[in-house]
């Protein structure tokens, strides 16, 4: 940190506060991945003994220990507890172990964390809802046990987690709720709103708020706090003009803020910490690098900046330790933990006093102790007890720590172990790696998807994504995110210009939504013209290079394009749909289009409204499926063309349909927000139907991982687009994990790699590519490096995995369509062993271009099943095989390459003497070491100029630790061997 010193004439208690000093980067914990999660939630929270985190994955948070006892080895875990991102969590303030949750996928969950030095978690959650809307906000009531507030959409509900119900709704907001926080006599309860009031609540006197004012001028997000029990509050937001303030606010008088002050313009939501034993308010703003400490006088009223640091690295959260945690005989009055991208950084504020041998009550008087004063029916009942207050004296401290009895098959309410000090953490101590993996409840990333895991999955939680994951903090990355992609290091990069095609004319860049704007296979390639008429450009892979001026030949196709795919098992034959309803098929003739075609191969007719998109069956040939306006999905038998099956039950436009692998089972998705699973075989009406993604605007679906699991890709209420992930089995139960990339007007186009199990995402007029590998255990999808070009494509389609180069570890290749040239794209994997097969990433692939059966083999009930072969290579070693190379040495004994021998004995061997010792000149250096007695040969004079005072110094101190025997590295002459 850059340490910064608050203004001159700073008044109030900590008026000597310095700027907090660096912690030294041991403090740090680091090597995590911090998720950017787009909620109100301060992304990071503390209890005495544990810190919970957002981490990369959705849905993931990380678990780490606050303290290390004996300079223990800090495990670093992960809680799998939703299928959609975390948006707030809170810890308990009497139950250390307690961690409440909130998520996009509407619901809250309450976790019982292990204990310190225990293995397993020591109870089952428990899951409150979904109510209706992502949750927001969540937060503990701050005086009775088991009573949650939690925040969704326009309302607020206040839990009785013992009897899992809600005590009342707070439900008069006009907007979307962006903050809650309690008074600390547990009384009423603040929130800010999205339409820019804040609210005041007495939730056991009715639902409606008792009053009401205007807050913050500007929408975006604003905070509220309350500061302790006094009748004031803190709110942080931005004004009309777009700068971040604060505002301090008298619920007495609550017509208008007392106080405002303008922070700055940075656009970085502001995340607020009050300490109200301390009064200190510390400000941090997302994505900033800067960070405020205020002390607030609110009789005054006045902020008071005590100091103001810049941090090493950006902030993605801000959480506080708790006053019992702190360090007190180090004078240690405040204490935030920084998330940052890689790391979790605590920043102490520290009060200079001469002696740091004694506890200063002035510094630290009683605070808020960790004992309920009431339970739940009790304060809703109207007891308005306060808790008692608890010394910080090191010889006072509560003996008494409280389990809350919410969560069925804990302990006793209170124990007589003294862990409320400053270290709880001893997970490590007197455990092997090895025996925390075979005697805890943790499990192996591997083994998350288990439902019926007893040490994983919590008995009153919904979803499959609930359970423990750990592993030590060496291998933070796997802790924190669970199993890592094999592909996380791919890299996509477009092939040499001598591989393109250049100069092409005339494209047709307003195709269909469902269209994905052409279509190519392992020979060639075809593209939509603009031309009337509908006509078709087919060019061929093996001819690349810059395409004449002049016409070339195309296929006049009589109808304008709406979609067109190439046939898997004959290269020469397209299907292309047209807005004319009609389906025809053109054979493209041996070696390319050398003339235009005008008459095709057949038609097919059947449909009444225009084609959104036409499939090919992936086993049988001569399979065609189509889907229309007229809401019908029909099956062409094209030997015999004519239709042969009809599908019914949409009610809306169908946006994307998708074979499944064995060719079975058919897949759609539409525009009435339901996904149906068809049978075709056995009824036209669909086998299963399950919600679909939100938003109207588009949506695709592929079948992965074997074909048990379809993934969705589509838009939320706002227009985000995210991918949905679905268990084939189970549509009606909705999705198993959501995930949200970003907003951008295009529908995501899903290729799925059945061989690698990665999915690429991309839309058209997109410039980036996301990698995904897909899992079906939590967290379900493996962020991988992205691709990202220079400019929009227009299209971009993956080619047959045997255009692959194995030998340069290439997976995958596509083809990128810009403006006016048509791009290779190969995506590999970099690998040390390229001379090796790598048969880790290469299984034997499905051969593709041979059909397993006819299409009236498969009509009358028969199943087939292709062959597969392998992508080796005949004169490549697979890596499997590759022989063990034994461990280079990383360091030569001296005795292989020095004798010690004296100059008298080099010279009768005929050998010089070391150079500098015979002149008398050496610099006192032999071999390795720096002579015992450098006065005898002092060397050259030491060069004059900036640094020579420096470097005589700096020889001068080794030569004394040589002396010393000190520096292993600087022995004294008579240690070391001298160089021949």
């Amino acid at each position: 940190m850059t340490p910064q010193p608050g203004p001159e004439g700073s008044v109030g208690s900590y008026p000597a506060l310095p700027p907090p000093p660096p912690f030294p980067s041991a403090a740090w914990i680091g090597g995590i991945r911090a998720g950017s999660i787009t909620s109100c939630g301060n992304h990071v929270k503390a209890s005495c003994r544990w810190i919970a985190f957002n981490a990369e994955a959705p849905g993931v948070l990380g678990i780490v220990p606050l303290e290390c006892e004996d300079g223990g080895k800090r495990t670093i875990s992960q809680l799998c507890c939703h299928s959609d991102v975390v948006t707030d969590f809170d810890f308990s303030p009497f139950d250390q172990l307690l961690l409440a949750t909130g998520s996009a996928d509407e619901t809250v969950k309450v976790w019982r964390l292990p204990q310190s030095g225990q293995d397993i978690p020591g109870g089952v959650g428990l899951t409150l809802g979904p109510g209706g809307a992502p949750v927001d906000a969540l937060q503990f009531h701050p005086t009775a046990d088991a009573v949650l507030a939690s925040g969704a959409g326009k309302r607020v509900t206040v839990w009785d987690l013992g009897q899992q119900q809600p005590l009342t709704v707070l439900d008069s907001h006009g907007d979307q709720l962006q903050s809650l926080t309690w008074k600390r006599d547990g009384r009423l309860l603040g929130t800010s709103c999205k339409d820019k009031k804040l609210r005041i609540f007495d939730p056991r006197a009715g639902p409606t708020a008792s009053q009401s004012v205007p807050g913050h001028d500007n929408n975006k997000d604003s905070r509220l706090l309350w500061m302790g029990s006094s009748d004031c509050l803190i709110s942080v937001g931005f004004s009309q003009m777009r700068e971040r303030e604060v505002k301090l606010w008298d619920t007495r008088r609550l017509s208008g803020a007392m106080l405002t002050m303008a922070l700055d313009t940075s656009p970085g939501v502001t995340i607020p910490l009050y300490d109200a034993d301390t009064g200190l308010l510390v400000l941090a703003g997302k994505g900033e690098n800067l960070l405020y400490c205020f002390e607030v006088a609110p009789t005054q009223p006045a902020l008071t900046q005590v100091t103001q640091c810049r941090t090493e690295g950006s902030t993605r959260g801000l959480a506080a330790v708790p006053r019992l945690a702190l360090d007190v005989m180090a004078c240690e009055v405040l204490r935030v933990l920084q998330l940052t991208d890689t790391a979790l950084v605590p920043i102490s504020f520290l009060v200079p006093r001469k002696s740091v041998q004694e506890f200063h009550e002035d510094l630290f008087p009683d605070c808020t102790g960790m004992l309920p004063a009431t339970n739940a029916q009790g304060w809703w009942a109207g007891d308005s007890q306060q808790v008692g207050r608890a010394s910080l004296h090191p010889a006072r401290r509560p003996t008494e720590t409280f389990t809350s009895p919410i969560i069925a098959g804990t302990s006793p309410t209170s124990t007589g172990h003294t862990d409320t000090g400053t270290s709880h953490t001893d997970a490590d101590a007197g455990h092997t790696d090895a025996d925390q993996s075979e005697a805890s409840g943790y499990s192996s990333p591997s083994s998350l998807a288990s439902p019926g895991s007893a040490a994983t999955s919590l008995s009153a939680s919904t979803g499959p994504s609930s359970g423990f994951a750990s592993s030590p903090s060496q291998k933070s990355l796997q802790s924190i995110l669970g199993p890592s992609s094999r592909f996380r290091h791919a890299q996509g990069r477009v092939l040499h210009r001598d591989c393109h095609l250049t100069n092409l004319r005339g494209l047709s860049l307003t195709t269909p939504g469902e269209c994905d704007g052409f279509c190519a296979n392992h020979q060639r390639v075809a593209l939509p013209l603009l031309s009337a008429g509908g006509q078709i450009a087919v060019l061929e892979l093996s001819k690349p290079g810059r395409l004449p001026d002049a016409a070339v030949p195309t296929i006049q196709n009589g109808a304008a394009v709406a979609d067109l795919t190439w046939d898997p098992f004959d290269p020469r034959r397209l299907a292309v749909a047209g807005e004319d309803a009609r389906i025809r098929l053109w054979r493209i003739p041996e070696g390319g289009l050398q003339e235009t075609l005008r008459e095709p191969e057949a038609i097919l007719r059947g449909h009444t409204e225009k084609i959104y998109s036409i499939r090919f069956h992936p086993m049988a040939s001569d399979l065609l499926v189509s889907s229309s306006y007229d809401m019908t999905v029909r099956i062409w038998e094209l030997s015999a063309g004519q239709e042969v099956l009809c599908l019914q039950g949409h009610t809306d436009q169908i946006f994307s349909m998708a074979w499944s692998p064995d060719g079975k089972k058919l897949a759609t998705v539409s525009k009435d927000g339901r996904i149906r699973l068809y049978e075709p075989r056995r009824s036209s009406q669909p086998q299963q139907e399950g919600p679909g993604p939100e938003g109207g605007r588009g949506a695709r679906l592929v079948w992965v991982c074997g074909g048990d699991y379809l993934l969705v890709s589509g838009f939320d209420s706002r227009s985000e687009r995210r991918i949905l992930l679905y268990r084939a089995q189970a549509l009606p139960e909705g999705p198993l994990s959501v995930l949200g990339l970003d907003v951008a007007p295009s529908t995501l186009l899903p290729f799925y790699d059945e061989d690698t199990s990665v999915v690429f995402l991309t839309g058209k007029g997109d410039t980036r590519v996301f990698l995904y590998e897909v899992t079906p255990e939590p967290p379900y999808f493996l962020e991988c490096n992205s691709f990202t070009s220079n400019e929009p494509h227009k299209g971009f389609v993956f080619l047959p995995k045997t255009v692959c180069e194995v030998r340069e570890v290439e997976f995958a290749r596509a083809l990128r369509l810009g403006q006016s040239t048509l791009e290779p794209v190969a995506f590999h994997v970099p690998r040390v062993k390229k001379e090796y097969f790598q048969d880790d990433l290469y299984p034997p692939t499905r051969v593709w271009w041979e059909p397993a059966l006819g299409a009236g083999a498969w009509l009358d009930g028969q199943d087939g099943q292709q062959r597969r072969a392998s992508l080796r290579p005949a004169d490549m070693v697979p890596v499997s095989e590759a022989p063990k190379e034994a461990p280079a040495r990383k360091f030569v004994p001296a005795s292989v390459y020095l004798e010690e021998k004296t100059d008298e004995q080099k010279k009768e061997e005929g050998r010089p003497a070391a150079p500098g010792l015979l002149r008398g000149r050496g610099r006192g250096r032999v071999g390795l070491g720096w002579s015992r007695h450098p006065q005898e040969h002092p060397g050259p004079p030491a060069p004059a100029g900036p640094g020579g005072g420096t470097r005589r110094r700096r020889r001068r101190r080794r030569r004394s630790r040589a002396r010393r025997g000190q520096d292993p590295l600087l022995k004294p002459l008579h240690q070391h061997r001298v160089l021949p």
